[in-house]
């Protein structure tokens, strides 16, 4: 019986394996967050109330631009997630 002759790893490089996303997922997950609050923030207003009208409500900044940033949040948050840095240990071709 031959034995196991591999030093045990140390605990700092278990926890750094052990970690599902890096440094830049983070990051990039921090500016989607951004980008989502900066919709909402574009999409509040007043409101109508049954005394007068607030031609605002149909502003284009409101229905059009708005939403599709905070779309665009939710969508970039896919790739943020999912984004796999190279390795240190990984070869260039």
């Amino acid at each position: 019986m031959a034995k196991n002759t591999t030093a045990p790893a140390k605990p700092a490089d278990k926890r750094k394996e052990s970690l599902p996303l890096c440094k830049v997922n983070y990051i990039m997950i921090a500016a989607c967050l951004v980008l989502i609050a900066l919709g909402f923030m574009l999409m509040s207003g007043s409101s109508n109330t049954g005394a007068t009208f607030n031609n605002d409500v149909f502003n284009s900044t409101r229905i059009v631009v708005a939403p599709f940033i905070t779309f665009l949040g939710f969508l970039l948050m896919v790739p943020a997630i999912l984004y796999r840095g190279k390795k240190n240990n990984e070869v260039e071709d």
